[in-house]
Protein backbone atom coordinates (compact mmCIF):
# COMPACT_ATOMS: atom_id res chain seq x y z
CA UNK A 1 0.00 0.00 0.00
CA UNK A 2 1.43 3.40 -1.00
CA UNK A 3 2.16 5.92 1.73
CA UNK A 4 0.33 9.21 2.13
CA UNK A 5 2.19 12.06 0.44
CA UNK A 6 2.42 15.49 2.07
CA UNK A 7 3.80 18.21 -0.19
CA UNK A 8 5.04 21.29 1.67
CA UNK A 9 5.80 24.66 0.11
CA UNK A 10 6.94 26.03 3.50
CA UNK A 11 10.72 26.11 4.10
CA UNK A 12 10.77 23.42 6.78
CA UNK A 13 12.97 20.31 6.63
CA UNK A 14 10.97 17.20 5.67
CA UNK A 15 12.42 15.35 8.66
CA UNK A 16 11.02 18.04 10.95
CA UNK A 17 7.52 17.80 9.46
CA UNK A 18 7.67 14.02 9.69
CA UNK A 19 8.72 14.23 13.35
CA UNK A 20 5.66 16.37 14.07
CA UNK A 21 3.41 13.75 12.51
CA UNK A 22 5.16 10.82 14.26
CA UNK A 23 3.06 11.01 17.49
CA UNK A 24 -0.08 10.63 15.35
CA UNK A 25 1.26 7.70 13.31
CA UNK A 26 -0.69 5.04 15.31
CA UNK A 27 -3.89 6.87 14.33
CA UNK A 28 -3.18 6.49 10.60
CA UNK A 29 -3.66 3.42 8.45
CA UNK A 30 -0.38 3.91 6.58
CA UNK A 31 2.86 5.82 6.78
CA UNK A 32 3.55 9.32 5.50
CA UNK A 33 6.09 10.60 3.00
CA UNK A 34 6.99 14.31 3.12
CA UNK A 35 8.26 16.31 0.16
CA UNK A 36 9.41 19.92 0.60
CA UNK A 37 9.52 21.75 -2.72
CA UNK A 38 9.87 25.48 -3.43
CA UNK A 39 11.37 25.75 -6.91
CA UNK A 40 8.15 26.48 -8.81
CA UNK A 41 10.20 27.35 -11.88
CA UNK A 42 10.74 23.61 -12.33
CA UNK A 43 7.22 23.08 -13.64
CA UNK A 44 7.67 19.45 -14.60
CA UNK A 45 8.72 18.42 -11.11
CA UNK A 46 6.21 20.77 -9.48
CA UNK A 47 3.23 19.29 -11.28
CA UNK A 48 4.44 15.73 -10.81
CA UNK A 49 4.53 16.33 -7.04
CA UNK A 50 1.13 18.05 -7.08
CA UNK A 51 -0.50 15.11 -8.84
CA UNK A 52 0.82 12.70 -6.20
CA UNK A 53 0.04 14.79 -3.09
CA UNK A 54 -2.70 13.83 -0.64
CA UNK A 55 -2.25 17.03 1.41
CA UNK A 56 -0.44 20.27 0.64
CA UNK A 57 1.06 22.52 3.30
CA UNK A 58 1.13 26.08 1.96
CA UNK A 59 4.02 28.50 2.16
CA UNK A 60 3.94 30.61 5.32
CA UNK A 61 6.35 33.06 3.69
CA UNK A 62 3.73 33.49 0.92
CA UNK A 63 6.43 33.50 -1.75
CA UNK A 64 5.09 30.33 -3.38
CA UNK A 65 1.61 30.89 -4.81
CA UNK A 66 -0.96 28.17 -5.40
CA UNK A 67 -2.53 29.09 -8.72
CA UNK A 68 -5.65 27.99 -10.58
CA UNK A 69 -3.51 25.87 -12.89
CA UNK A 70 -1.95 24.13 -9.91
CA UNK A 71 -5.37 23.54 -8.33
CA UNK A 72 -6.65 21.85 -11.46
CA UNK A 73 -3.63 19.52 -11.46
CA UNK A 74 -4.49 18.27 -7.96
CA UNK A 75 -6.06 14.86 -8.50
CA UNK A 76 -5.71 13.47 -4.95
CA UNK A 77 -5.39 16.52 -2.68
CA UNK A 78 -7.83 16.45 0.25
CA UNK A 79 -6.64 19.63 1.98
CA UNK A 80 -4.42 22.66 1.55
CA UNK A 81 -3.29 23.54 5.07
CA UNK A 82 -1.96 27.09 5.20
CA UNK A 83 0.23 27.66 8.31
CA UNK A 84 -0.70 31.32 8.66
CA UNK A 85 -3.76 33.50 9.02
CA UNK A 86 -3.39 35.01 5.54
CA UNK A 87 -4.07 32.97 2.43
CA UNK A 88 -4.26 35.56 -0.37
CA UNK A 89 -1.47 33.78 -2.30
CA UNK A 90 -3.83 30.81 -2.79
CA UNK A 91 -6.57 30.80 -5.43
CA UNK A 92 -9.27 29.68 -3.01
CA UNK A 93 -12.03 29.99 -5.63
CA UNK A 94 -10.28 27.53 -7.92
CA UNK A 95 -9.76 25.21 -4.95
CA UNK A 96 -13.47 25.42 -4.16
CA UNK A 97 -14.33 24.57 -7.76
CA UNK A 98 -12.16 21.48 -7.41
CA UNK A 99 -13.72 20.58 -4.07
CA UNK A 100 -10.45 21.15 -2.21
CA UNK A 101 -10.80 22.80 1.22
CA UNK A 102 -8.26 25.44 2.16
CA UNK A 103 -7.71 25.90 5.89
CA UNK A 104 -5.67 28.47 7.77
CA UNK A 105 -4.57 28.37 11.40
CA UNK A 106 -7.67 30.07 12.78
CA UNK A 107 -6.91 31.95 15.97
CA UNK A 108 -3.52 30.37 16.70
CA UNK A 109 -1.78 33.76 16.49
CA UNK A 110 -4.69 35.92 17.70
CA UNK A 111 -3.19 36.59 21.14
CA UNK A 112 0.19 37.52 19.64
CA UNK A 113 -1.32 39.99 17.18
CA UNK A 114 -3.59 41.47 19.84
CA UNK A 115 -0.68 42.01 22.24
CA UNK A 116 1.35 43.60 19.45
CA UNK A 117 -1.54 45.93 18.65
CA UNK A 118 -1.86 47.13 22.24
CA UNK A 119 1.92 47.50 22.51
CA UNK A 120 2.32 49.76 19.48
CA UNK A 121 -0.73 51.82 20.44
CA UNK A 122 0.88 52.65 23.77
CA UNK A 123 4.26 53.27 22.12
CA UNK A 124 2.77 55.72 19.63
CA UNK A 125 0.72 57.60 22.17
CA UNK A 126 3.74 57.97 24.47
CA UNK A 127 6.19 58.76 21.62
CA UNK A 128 8.32 55.88 22.85
CA UNK A 129 10.49 55.42 19.75
CA UNK A 130 11.45 59.09 19.50
CA UNK A 131 12.10 59.30 23.24
CA UNK A 132 14.35 56.25 23.15
CA UNK A 133 16.31 57.29 20.07
CA UNK A 134 16.97 60.81 21.30
CA UNK A 135 17.85 59.80 24.86
CA UNK A 136 20.22 57.08 23.59
CA UNK A 137 22.00 59.79 21.55
CA UNK A 138 22.69 61.72 24.73
CA UNK A 139 19.84 64.21 24.40
CA UNK A 140 17.36 64.95 27.18
CA UNK A 141 14.01 65.77 25.47
CA UNK A 142 11.90 65.57 28.65
CA UNK A 143 10.24 68.95 28.34
CA UNK A 144 9.96 68.73 24.57
CA UNK A 145 8.07 65.44 24.86
CA UNK A 146 5.69 67.01 27.34
CA UNK A 147 5.17 70.05 25.14
CA UNK A 148 4.49 67.91 22.07
CA UNK A 149 2.04 65.88 24.11
CA UNK A 150 2.02 62.24 25.16
CA UNK A 151 -1.25 60.50 25.88
CA UNK A 152 -3.02 57.71 27.75
CA UNK A 153 -5.27 54.96 26.45
CA UNK A 154 -7.59 55.56 29.39
CA UNK A 155 -10.86 57.13 28.30
CA UNK A 156 -10.10 56.95 24.57
CA UNK A 157 -12.20 55.35 21.84
CA UNK A 158 -10.75 52.31 20.08
CA UNK A 159 -12.11 51.35 16.67
CA UNK A 160 -11.63 47.75 15.55
CA UNK A 161 -12.00 47.08 11.83
CA UNK A 162 -12.73 43.37 11.47
CA UNK A 163 -14.20 41.58 14.47
CA UNK A 164 -12.88 38.07 13.98
CA UNK A 165 -10.67 36.18 16.40
CA UNK A 166 -7.93 38.82 16.43
CA UNK A 167 -10.32 41.75 16.68
CA UNK A 168 -12.01 40.10 19.65
CA UNK A 169 -8.71 39.53 21.42
CA UNK A 170 -7.87 43.20 20.91
CA UNK A 171 -11.24 44.14 22.42
CA UNK A 172 -10.56 41.96 25.48
CA UNK A 173 -7.36 43.83 26.17
CA UNK A 174 -8.61 47.31 25.33
CA UNK A 175 -11.38 46.94 27.93
CA UNK A 176 -8.72 46.79 30.64
CA UNK A 177 -7.72 50.36 29.74
CA UNK A 178 -11.20 51.78 30.39
CA UNK A 179 -11.88 52.53 26.73
CA UNK A 180 -14.98 52.81 24.60
CA UNK A 181 -14.68 50.14 21.91
CA UNK A 182 -16.37 50.31 18.53
CA UNK A 183 -16.16 47.65 15.86
CA UNK A 184 -16.95 47.40 12.18
CA UNK A 185 -17.47 44.17 10.28
CA UNK A 186 -19.47 42.97 7.28
CA UNK A 187 -22.26 42.07 9.69
CA UNK A 188 -23.34 43.24 13.10
CA UNK A 189 -22.95 40.49 15.67
CA UNK A 190 -25.71 39.47 18.10
CA UNK A 191 -26.20 41.54 21.23
CA UNK A 192 -24.82 38.80 23.48
CA UNK A 193 -21.52 38.81 21.56
CA UNK A 194 -21.27 42.60 21.81
CA UNK A 195 -21.98 42.46 25.54
CA UNK A 196 -19.41 39.71 26.08
CA UNK A 197 -16.64 41.85 24.57
CA UNK A 198 -17.97 45.24 25.66
CA UNK A 199 -18.21 46.63 22.13
CA UNK A 200 -20.63 48.63 19.99
CA UNK A 201 -21.16 48.30 16.26
CA UNK A 202 -20.47 51.36 14.08
CA UNK A 203 -20.40 51.90 10.32
CA UNK A 204 -16.85 52.30 9.05
CA UNK A 205 -17.17 56.04 8.37
CA UNK A 206 -18.37 56.72 11.91
CA UNK A 207 -15.70 54.50 13.47
CA UNK A 208 -13.01 56.38 11.58
CA UNK A 209 -14.39 59.79 12.59
CA UNK A 210 -14.57 59.08 16.31
CA UNK A 211 -11.76 56.56 16.87
CA UNK A 212 -8.68 57.69 18.74
CA UNK A 213 -7.02 54.40 17.84
CA UNK A 214 -8.10 52.43 14.77
CA UNK A 215 -6.69 48.94 14.24
CA UNK A 216 -7.29 46.84 11.14
CA UNK A 217 -7.81 43.07 11.37
CA UNK A 218 -9.36 41.90 8.11
CA UNK A 219 -8.19 39.37 5.50
CA UNK A 220 -7.21 40.59 2.07
CA UNK A 221 -10.15 40.16 -0.30
CA UNK A 222 -11.41 42.15 -3.30
CA UNK A 223 -13.70 43.98 -0.86
CA UNK A 224 -10.95 44.87 1.63
CA UNK A 225 -8.21 45.83 -0.82
CA UNK A 226 -7.41 49.51 -0.08
CA UNK A 227 -10.44 49.80 2.16
CA UNK A 228 -8.43 52.44 4.05
CA UNK A 229 -7.47 55.04 1.46
CA UNK A 230 -7.16 58.82 1.30
CA UNK A 231 -10.88 59.37 1.78
CA UNK A 232 -10.95 57.20 4.90
CA UNK A 233 -7.74 58.63 6.34
CA UNK A 234 -9.07 62.17 5.97
CA UNK A 235 -12.09 61.16 8.06
CA UNK A 236 -9.83 60.40 11.02
CA UNK A 237 -8.95 62.83 13.79
CA UNK A 238 -5.60 64.62 13.57
CA UNK A 239 -4.93 63.10 17.01
CA UNK A 240 -5.75 59.53 15.91
CA UNK A 241 -3.45 56.62 15.18
CA UNK A 242 -3.81 53.78 12.67
CA UNK A 243 -2.45 50.27 13.26
CA UNK A 244 -2.23 47.71 10.46
CA UNK A 245 -1.06 44.17 11.34
CA UNK A 246 -3.39 42.52 8.77
CA UNK A 247 -2.32 42.86 5.12
CA UNK A 248 -0.40 45.64 3.41
CA UNK A 249 -2.85 45.99 0.54
CA UNK A 250 -5.72 46.74 2.91
CA UNK A 251 -4.30 50.25 3.41
CA UNK A 252 -3.28 52.59 0.61
CA UNK A 253 0.38 53.00 1.57
CA UNK A 254 0.94 56.14 -0.50
CA UNK A 255 -2.07 57.80 1.12
CA UNK A 256 -0.91 56.74 4.59
CA UNK A 257 2.53 58.23 3.97
CA UNK A 258 0.91 61.53 2.98
CA UNK A 259 -1.39 61.40 6.01
CA UNK A 260 1.61 61.13 8.32
CA UNK A 261 3.75 63.66 6.48
CA UNK A 262 0.99 66.25 6.25
CA UNK A 263 -0.44 65.63 9.72
CA UNK A 264 -3.87 64.23 8.85
CA UNK A 265 -3.32 61.73 11.69
CA UNK A 266 -1.08 61.59 14.76
CA UNK A 267 0.74 58.33 14.07
CA UNK A 268 0.71 54.83 12.64
CA UNK A 269 2.13 51.36 13.17
CA UNK A 270 2.57 49.08 10.17
CA UNK A 271 3.64 45.43 10.27
CA UNK A 272 2.64 44.39 6.74
CA UNK A 273 3.39 45.72 3.28
CA UNK A 274 2.08 45.31 -0.25
CA UNK A 275 5.51 43.98 -1.19
CA UNK A 276 7.59 42.11 1.36
CA UNK A 277 10.26 42.94 2.12
CA UNK A 278 9.57 46.56 1.15
CA UNK A 279 12.32 48.30 -0.78
CA UNK A 280 13.96 51.52 0.29
CA UNK A 281 11.74 53.29 -2.22
CA UNK A 282 8.63 52.34 -0.23
CA UNK A 283 6.75 55.54 0.71
CA UNK A 284 6.66 54.69 4.42
CA UNK A 285 10.39 53.92 4.56
CA UNK A 286 11.13 57.37 3.16
CA UNK A 287 9.47 59.17 6.06
CA UNK A 288 11.52 60.87 8.74
CA UNK A 289 10.45 62.79 11.81
CA UNK A 290 6.93 61.37 12.05
CA UNK A 291 5.30 59.22 14.71
CA UNK A 292 5.64 55.91 12.89
CA UNK A 293 6.52 52.34 13.90
CA UNK A 294 7.52 49.89 11.17
CA UNK A 295 8.03 46.19 11.93
CA UNK A 296 8.88 43.23 9.63
CA UNK A 297 5.63 41.21 9.65
CA UNK A 298 6.19 39.86 13.17
CA UNK A 299 2.94 40.77 14.93
CA UNK A 300 1.77 37.17 15.03
CA UNK A 301 5.18 35.51 15.18
CA UNK A 302 5.90 34.97 18.85
CA UNK A 303 7.57 31.72 19.88
CA UNK A 304 4.33 30.61 21.54
CA UNK A 305 2.17 31.37 18.52
CA UNK A 306 4.56 29.61 16.13
CA UNK A 307 4.25 26.47 18.24
CA UNK A 308 0.45 26.77 18.17
CA UNK A 309 0.49 27.37 14.41
CA UNK A 310 2.51 24.22 13.79
CA UNK A 311 0.30 22.19 16.12
CA UNK A 312 -2.94 23.40 14.49
CA UNK A 313 -1.58 22.77 10.99
CA UNK A 314 -0.36 19.24 11.71
CA UNK A 315 -3.50 18.31 13.64
CA UNK A 316 -5.59 19.43 10.67
CA UNK A 317 -3.47 17.37 8.28
CA UNK A 318 -3.92 14.30 10.46
CA UNK A 319 -7.68 14.87 10.73
CA UNK A 320 -8.00 14.78 6.95
CA UNK A 321 -5.75 11.73 6.52
CA UNK A 322 -8.00 9.97 9.04
CA UNK A 323 -11.03 10.79 6.90
CA UNK A 324 -12.35 13.54 9.18
CA UNK A 325 -13.40 17.04 8.18
CA UNK A 326 -10.80 19.81 8.52
CA UNK A 327 -11.30 22.83 10.74
CA UNK A 328 -10.69 26.54 9.97
CA UNK A 329 -11.75 26.14 6.33
CA UNK A 330 -11.73 29.52 4.54
CA UNK A 331 -13.41 28.45 1.31
CA UNK A 332 -16.56 26.47 0.69
CA UNK A 333 -15.93 23.62 -1.75
CA UNK A 334 -18.59 23.60 -4.48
Amino acid sequence: MDNYVILSFSPLPPEFIKSLIAPYRPMLDKDVDVIVFRDVSDREKLFSYIREADVIIGDYTMQTPITREMCYAMSKVRLIAQPSTGYDHIDIDACAERGIPVANIGGANAVSVAEYTIMVALALLRRLIESHERTSRGEWPQWEMMEKGTFELNGKTWGIVGFGRIGREVARRARAFNMKILYYDKIQFPREVEEEYGVEYAPLHKLLRVGDIVSVHVPLTPETRRMIGEKELRLMKPTAILINPSRGEVVDEEALARALKEGWIFGAAVDVYSREPPGLDHPLLKLRGVNLILTPHIAGATTESRIRIIEVTIENVVRVLRGEKPINVVNMPL
